[in-house]
């Protein structure tokens, strides 16, 4: 079985509150692994403006989780999010191998300013 890196990226309503909002990603990361994924790292970037309305909303909780999984995975994690009514978009892409190693060394990069 082979294993693809993906990317995905999804914005939920602002009229959660934080606790809601952090339920919300864990289900979204307790699909991934109950389908055998492999979170390589989740980034929530919290409440931002959006570029132009969405559903009548200026903001949304933002959040980024890049990840190694079986292609099939993909199906299911689009289900649940067009399930959710809290999911006002959402994006999922497959990176390359040099996407993967860019991502890879900002990692790094980060580690090492924050051991500093």
């Amino acid at each position: 079985m082979t294993l693809n890196h993906y990317e995905t990226v999804f914005i939920l309503t602002p009229v959660l509150s934080d606790e809601q909002m952090k339920d919300t990603v864990e289900k979204f990361k307790k699909v991934l692994t109950d389908h055998g994924a492999e979170l390589v790292q989740v980034d929530i970037w919290g409440l931002r403006k959006l570029a132009y309305p969405i559903k009548k909303k200026s903001n949304g909780f933002y959040t980024v989780i890049e990840f190694k999984a079986d292609p099939k995975v993909i199906q299911t994690l689009e289900v649940e999010y067009h399930r959710d009514e809290r999911v006002i978009r959402h994006l999922v892409v497959t990176l390359d191998k040099h996407f993967v190693a860019g991502n890879a060394k900002r990692r790094n990069k980060i580690q090492e300013t924050q051991q500093a």
